[in-house]
């Protein structure tokens, strides 16, 4: 498992919705992406989440645009006349990380759009799993593109990790803002997809999805040190898929008092 790194070659616009300030770029393959800035908000903990959570997702079989690495150069502040852009891009100078643009996309509408009953089921358990408190019906970080619905924006998944570097011990915790999920109403299929779910996070597929994280977004300067960081993080993932994975039971609880 490896990503692709691309280097950004302009800036276009920013997308003010996000609190990040996430921005639409253009890369050196005559790609277009969204780019999540090392330099913004929370730093590098935060790619740190896009990156393992998004990658784990799309290896178990869950649709996410696809995630690369970019590179940017801290010269392209030149060229921007908003101070805050300017900032932003000098902070984050160095590696990145970036997600393909999909361009005529529309905001998932769980009213307006059909939801599988099966879809809604995985991601309510990954989202349970993976302890992302931002998919709810104010902002459902769900697209609707070629009539797929497309999963984004994972940086406030395993908000654990901005407690301290070792939180494996609070692997078993339940997750309570599952309840305000916006596809749990209609994921009625969880009692049999979270177990087959689970089943697919295997230990090889989170050593590749955290061997992923670069050291630049880990803390200290020493190589054994990133390697241990690394290893904190499939550990916590593989002790919470294990049975009896309370936050999945949890989930169903939600999901029938919400009925």
């Amino acid at each position: 498992m490896s990503l692709r790194t691309v280097h950004v070659t302009r800036y276009v616009a920013p997308l003010r919705e996000g609190g990040s300030l996430p921005a639409i770029v253009e890369a050196d393959d005559d790609g277009t992406y969204v780019l999540k800035f090392r330099g913004a908000g929370q730093g590098p903990k935060v790619l740190i989440a896009e990156l393992v959570v998004g990658e784990l997702a799309r290896a178990i079989g869950l649709p996410v645009p696809e995630i690369v690495f970019a590179e940017l150069d801290p010269v392209l502040a030149r060229t921007e006349p908003d101070p805050e852009i300017q900032d932003l891009i000098r902070a984050s100078a160095g590696l990145n990380l970036a997600m393909d643009y999909l361009p005529g996309s529309l905001g998932f509408d769980p009213i307006a759009d059909e939801v599988d009953p099966e879809f809604a089921s995985a991601v309510v358990w990954f989202d349970a799993f993976v302890s992302n408190v931002d998919r709810t019906a104010r902002n459902t970080n769900l697209l609707t593109w070629h009539r797929r619905p497309w999963m984004i924006d994972h940086g406030a998944a395993l908000y654990v990790h901005h407690g301290a570097e070792e939180f494996v011990d609070r692997a078993g915790e339940l997750f309570p803002m599952i309840r305000g999920h916006v596809l749990l109403p209609f994921a009625r299929a969880l009692d049999r997809i979270g177990p087959h779910f689970a089943a697919r996070v295997t230990p090889e597929i989170v050593e590749r999805v955290t061997g992923l994280i670069p050291s630049e977004w880990l803390a200290g300067d020493d190589a054994a040190d990133h390697d241990r960081q690394r290893r904190v993080y499939a550990e916590y993932l593989l002790t919470r898929r294990e049975s009896p994975m309370a936050f999945l039971e949890e989930a169903i609880r939600a999901r029938d008092a919400s009925v």
